[in-house]
């Protein structure tokens, strides 16, 4: 009989493993844990939840800062779920002879505009700011960006979700970058 125990043994381990997997199967993951504060420092926890959606790692890519100058011109944070990009944030720096160029037109549906900075879009993915600084050491524009995966985001929540985040990020960039200081 002894030889019967550990078949015995392997048969409920079987058994637990299955009903395991049973139980994971078909439900998602938890969401995932992010930092406090993310994204050049701008960003809380709860400002990108409603973008992240559920999975297991979090990966967080980019500078602690958007302290752009002459030479650094530019910062960028990459927010990505288990390998998927949820959440995007740049900050690009030029002179002001040189111009930043959108095209409305191939943004469907379109945007709308948006009154932050210079020059402001929102649409269902994202937004863009243009920031003229001037009255600082040298004069220089400031072009922001977001985007992100709205697939966990509410039907018709994206446009005021990344207008409060661009409202964010514009005073950030505003200080960050000395803007008109």
């Amino acid at each position: 009989m002894r030889p019967y125990r550990p078949v015995r043994a392997l048969a409920l381990v079987s058994v637990a493993l299955a009903v395991l997997v049973g139980c994971t199967e078909g439900s998602d993951a938890a969401a995932p844990q992010l930092p406090e504060r993310t994204c050049f420092g701008v960003f809380s926890r709860s400002d990108l939840e409603p973008l992240m959606g559920n999975g297991a790692e979090v990966k967080v890519s980019g500078p602690a800062d958007m302290r752009l100058t002459a030479t650094w011109r530019g910062a960028t944070c990459d927010v990505d779920v288990d390998g998927k990009g949820r959440f995007l944030a740049y900050a690009t720096r030029q002179p002001l002879e040189q111009s930043f160029f959108w095209n409305p037109q191939l943004i469907n549906p379109a945007p709308d505009a948006l009154a932050l900075g210079d020059k402001g879009i929102v649409y269902d993915t994202g937004a863009r700011v243009l920031l003229v600084c001037k009255g600082g050491k040298d004069a220089f524009q400031v072009e922001l960006v977001l985007s992100g995966s709205i697939d966990h985001v509410k039907k018709g929540g994206s446009r005021p979700l990344f207008t409060a985040l661009m409202a964010k990020f514009a005073d950030a960039a505003k200080q960050q970058t000395q803007c008109g200081s």
